[in-house]
């Protein structure tokens, strides 16, 4: 059974940083991907980011970019998502999922089979 844990969640002020750690377990293959989405209330679920373990591909959406930095530690497969430059619009709650993949990643939720219970990251002075 494949789990997703999310950590690192917190209250934050604006133009501070943030590390999410997203621990992951149950795989039978290395063929698979790890992204991060995020919720904010009365929005629909945005893909910020993902990684493909096997090949390490990434993806970040356009609202990220050279702020948000998605690694990933194969050994205790684990993959964070590394936060900058926070804005208040960054806040929501955060998850990771995860999709089987042969290549690349994707920031389409539809196309995610395993979720976590998500953490919550609040910019706000």
């Amino acid at each position: 059974q494949v789990q997703l844990v999310e950590s690192g969640g917190t209250l934050v002020q604006p133009g501070g940083s943030l590390r999410l750690s997203c621990a992951a377990s149950g795989f039978t293959t290395d063929y698979y991907a790890i992204g991060w989405f995020r919720q904010a209330p009365g929005k629909e679920r945005e893909g910020v980011s993902c990684v493909s373990k096997r090949y390490g591909h990434t993806n970040y959406a356009d609202s990220v970019k050279g702020r948000f930095t998605i690694s990933r530690n194969n050994a205790n497969n684990t993959v964070f998502l590394q936060m900058t430059s926070l804005k208040p619009e960054d806040t929501a709650v955060y998850y990771c999922a995860t999709h089987y993949t042969g290549g690349g990643c994707s920031l389409r939720s539809l196309q995610y089979d395993f979720w976590g219970q998500g953490t919550q990251v609040t910019v706000s002075s």
